[in-house]
This record gives C-alpha cells, structure tokens and sequence, in this order.
C-alpha cells in the first residue's frame, strides 16, 4: 500500500471525517474505497463502450416489410 498526502477544502475534510465515523472507518480507509469504487466502475464503463463501439449489427434478410404488407398479415389472422 502506498501513502498519499491529499489536500482539500475545509468542509470537504470535515464531511470526510463525518462519513468515515458513521462507517465506522478512517478516512484514509474511506477514500480509498471511494477511488477503487471509481475505478472499477471506470472500468466497467469503458469495457461496455468498447464492447457497444465494436458491435456490428446483423444485416437483414429481407427489406422491412411495407405498411400494407404489415397490416395484411394481421388481417389474415383474423379471417
């Protein structure tokens, strides 16, 4: 594990202290955990994208079918 002196506002350290005694944790524990939550969800977000940029979509059979062709099936179900 590494050691890291970090710098913030006066409030921000305050509501860190606060958050980490209702966690029942230290700080340094508390933004630790923070910042590995951050990265795996970075992770997973830029997984999923490469994933979504690199499908290809699976070409059609056949051309869409005509709006008169639509409704003729369904009226054939019916007679």
């Amino acid at each position: 594990m590494k050691n890291v002196t970090i710098t913030m506002e006066d409030h921000v350290a305050d509501w860190a202290r606060m958050e980490a005694a209702r966690r029942n944790t230290s700080v340094s524990r508390l933004l630790g955990e923070f910042l590995a939550e951050k990265m795996h969800h970075d992770d997973a977000y830029e997984r999923a994208m490469r994933e979504a940029l690199a499908f290809t979509p699976i070409p059609f059979e056949r051309p869409y079918l005509s709006r008169d062709e639509v409704y003729a099936e369904r009226l054939d179900r019916f007679r």
